[in-house]
C-alpha cells in the first residue's frame, strides 16, 4: 500500500488520467440501459469527464459544466443515477474542498435545481418521482457533505501544524523568559535574607562601637547577639536556597519556611539594633497558606529594615488585620529627628515588596504617612492563590 501512494506520489498526471478514464467509462455503460441511444449519452459523459482536468483550476466553471451535461441527459430521457451524476459529483467535491461554504451551498442549490425539473419534464424517462427527484439530490447534497468534511479536516490539521511551529518557534523565547522569571524570584529571595541580616549586624555593630568606651557591658551583649544575627542570616540563607530546590532532588533538608510565627525573633533582632517593635492584632487570627504567611513576613522584615536603615526613629508598629478572607498588615514609623546615614547596598526593598504581595494575590501600598513618618501597607489573601508559589 505504501509503494502504491509512493508510486501516485511521483506520477500525479499518470493517476489523473487513469482516474478520469475510468470515471468515463463507469459514466458512459449506463447509457445503454433507456433514452434515446448510446452516442449522445457517451459524447455527454465524455464532455462532462475531460472538463474535470480543470476542476482544481477553475472548480466553479466545472461544475456549471458538469450540471448542465447531467440536466441534458436527464432531460434526453437517461434514468438519473448516481453514474449519470458521477462527474458533477466529483466537481462539486473539488468545488467544495475550495471555495467558501456559502459558495459551495450556493452551487449544490443550482445543480439540484437544474438537474430535478430537467428529469421532471422529461417525457421519455419513465421513473418514478422519488428517484428523479431524491436520488439527484442525495447524492449532489452528500458530494457537498463530504467535501466540508474533508475541508474542515484539513483547516484543523493546518491550524495543529501551525501551532506546532509557532511552538518551535516561540519555545526558546518561553525558555529565556521563564529563566528571567526565577532569576527574579531567587533575587528577590536573597536579597530579602541578606539584606536584613546585614542591614541589622550594621546597625548592631554601629551601637556596639558607640557604647564600647561608655557602656561597655552593652557593648558586649549586642556583640554577642551580633554574633546570633550573623548565626541566623546563615541558616535562613541555606533555608532560601532550600526553597530553590526541586519536589524530586534527594537529600530535602530544607528547613519550614520563615511565616509570621517568627515575628517575636524578629522583634527581639531589630530590639537589639536599637529599633523598639510594637505588635498589634485585630480581628481572630488565623493560619495563612504558606506563600502568604511568607510574603507576610518578608514584608514585615523589609519595612522594619528600612526603618533601621533610613528612618532613625527609635520605635515602629505593626498591625495585623485579620478579617474573613484577608489579612492587611501595616508597618509605620514616626520618622526621626536625626535619620541614620543609608546603609550600604539596597534600592529595590519597596518593589520587591510589592512584587511579593502581587505574586501572593495581594497589592502593597507604601509611602509617606499624612501623620509623619513612612508607612507600609499591604493587603493579603487569606486562601491559596491560583499564581502562589515561591514569592
Amino acid at each position: 500500500m505504501l509503494t502504491v501512494r509512493r508510486y501516485a506520489d511521483r506520477h500525479p498526471r499518470l493517476v489523473e488520467g487513469a482516474f478520469l478514464v475510468l470515471l468515463c467509462t463507469a459514466t458512459g455503460a449506463q447509457y445503454d440501459r433507456g433514452g434515446p441511444g448510446l452516442w449522445p449519452g457517451l459524447l455527454l459523459s465524455t464532455g462532462a469527464c475531460l472538463s474535470l482536468s480543470a476542476r482544481h483550476r477553475h472548480p466553479r466553471p466545472v461544475v456549471v459544466w458538469t450540471g448542465f451535461c447531467a440536466a441534458v441527459s436527464a432531460a434526453l430521457g437517461y434514468p438519473v443515477t448516481v453514474l449519470l451524476l458521477l462527474p458533477v459529483l466529483v466537481a462539486m467535491y473539488a468545488l467544495t474542498v475550495r471555495a467558501p461554504r456559502r459558495t459551495a451551498h450556493l452551487f449544490c442549490a443550482a445543480v439540484v435545481t437544474l438537474v430535478v425539473p430537467a428529469a421532471l419534464l422529461s417525457d421519455r424517462n419513465d421513473e418514478n418521482w422519488g428517484d428523479k427527484t431524491v436520488v439527484p439530490a442525495f447524492w449532489i447534497t452528500a458530494s457537498v457533505v463530504q467535501g466540508s468534511a474533508v475541508r474542515a479536516r484539513r483547516a484543523y490539521l493546518d491550524a495543529v501544524r501551525a501551532r506546532a511551529e509557532h511552538a518551535e518557534r516561540t519555545r526558546e523565547a518561553e525558555a529565556r523568559h521563564r529563566v528571567a522569571q526565577e532569576r527574579v524570584r531567587i533575587a528577590r529571595e536573597l536579597h530579602d535574607v541578606v539584606a536584613h541580616h546585614m542591614a541589622l549586624a550594621h546597625a548592631q555593630a554601629g551601637t556596639a562601637a558607640h557604647l564600647a568606651r561608655g557602656r561597655p557591658d552593652q557593648a558586649e551583649r549586642i556583640l554577642a547577639e551580633l554574633t546570633g544575627t550573623t548565626s541566623t542570616a546563615l541558616r535562613e540563607l541555606q533555608a532560601t536556597v532550600g526553597l530553590l530546590r526541586r519536589p524530586e532532588d534527594p537529600e530535602d533538608v530544607r528547613e519550614p519556611a520563615p511565616g509570621l510565627a517568627r515575628l517575636p525573633e524578629l522583634v527581639a533582632a531589630f530590639a537589639s539594633a536599637g529599633l523598639e517593635v510594637v505588635v498589634t492584632v485585630d480581628g481572630e487570627e488565623r493560619p495563612l497558606p504558606p506563600g502568604a504567611d511568607l510574603t507576610a513576613f518578608r514584608i514585615v522584615q523589609e519595612a522594619l529594615t528600612n526603618v533601621t536603615k533610613h528612618a532613625g526613629a527609635a520605635t515602629a508598629r505593626v498591625r495585623l488585620a485579620y478579617t474573613r478572607d484577608r489579612l492587611t498588615l501595616t508597618v509605620r514609623d514616626r520618622g526621626g529627628a536625626a535619620p541614620r546615614p543609608p546603609a550600604p547596598g539596597g534600592g529595590f526593598g519597596v518593589i520587591g515588596m510589592r512584587e511579593r504581595a502581587r505574586s501572593a494575590g495581594g497589592r502593597l501600598h507604601a509611602g509617606h504617612h499624612p501623620e509623619g513618618g513612612y508607612a507600609v501597607t499591604a493587603e493579603l489573601p487569606l486562601h491559596r492563590g491560583p499564581r502562589e508559589g515561591l514569592c
